[in-house]
């Protein structure tokens, strides 16, 4: 998995194995991710998500079902009638689809809802042994100096005092972590933009508050907050902006595929 702080050259290679932080997970008879409805002794993980290289994640269940979608068209594994079921079916907390290696995953809104399924997607990869996993987060945010439909590639991540940093309570003690995103992995992003030549994209900073964000961030603009706080473009206009960052992630994972 990128990891914070990364130089320009991709990090990671194919036994760069996904690892936890608690020693206790790897010696548990079952582990059970209660919000996803998946538990290790009901579940076959290596089989099901084992090939898993791209984790994309957003807010909204249907925004990351249509990005499934996308990917499927896009990487050629689309077929006449297919079918994409919600393997987290069995609970109303989260979505969860897969197309070849792509996962895609709602976290909902707010940090109760995205740690806790950062929390669990962390241990699925581990339990699947996933090894050299992605991580990007997409979707619309507002704008600050920037025309709607802009596509921000995130470089950093502030909280309300403009601090580059996100503070938890861990077994009592206040633990700080720093948000400066994986340096590789914005870079190619940005070549990816250039590629693509479609829409304006930019690298910038992400002001954001109780959010956290581990690896990239590719947002689309749906307004400028400099000039107001209504969104006025029309429905259809919106929808197409809303494509923006799927177009851009989908040509990266591509292109890392063609590269493999």
């Amino acid at each position: 998995m990128a990891s914070p702080g990364a130089e320009t050259e991709k990090p990671g290679n194919h036994n760069d194995f996904v690892q936890l932080c608690n020693p206790h997970v790897a010696a548990m008879k079952e582990d059970v991710l209660y919000h996803f409805s998946l538990s290790t002794s009901t579940h076959d993980f290596p089989t099901m998500f084992g090939d898993v290289k791209f984790v994309c994640v957003g807010g909204s269940p249907s925004r990351m079902k249509a990005f499934i979608k996308y990917m499927a068209v896009e990487l050629g594994l689309d077929h006449p009638g297919a079918e994409y079921p919600n393997i987290c079916e069995g609970t109303d907390r989260y979505a969860m689809f897969k197309v070849g290696p792509v996962l895609s995953v709602s976290h909902g809104m707010g940090i109760p809802s995205i740690a806790i399924m950062l929390h669990e997607l962390i241990k699925l990869l581990y339990h699947a042994r996933c090894s050299d996993v992605t991580l990007i987060r997409i979707g619309t945010s507002g704008g600050i100096g920037l025309e709607p439909g802009s596509v921000v590639i995130t470089r950093q991540a502030v909280d309300g005092c403009f601090k580059q940093e996100f503070e938890q309570i861990v077994l009592g003690k206040r633990v700080v972590r720093n948000t400066h995103l994986d340096d590789w992995l914005v870079q190619e992003l940005v070549r990816c933009s250039a590629d693509l030549g479609e829409f304006p994209t930019v690298v910038g900073n992400t002001m954001c508050t109780l959010d956290f964000y581990e690896a990239a961030v590719v947002c689309v603009t749906l307004l400028n907050r400099l000039e107001g706080d209504q969104i006025s473009s029309p429905h259809e206009v919106l929808a197409e902006y809303q494509q923006r960052p799927q177009r851009l992630v989908g040509h990266f994972i591509k292109k890392c595929l063609a590269a493999a």
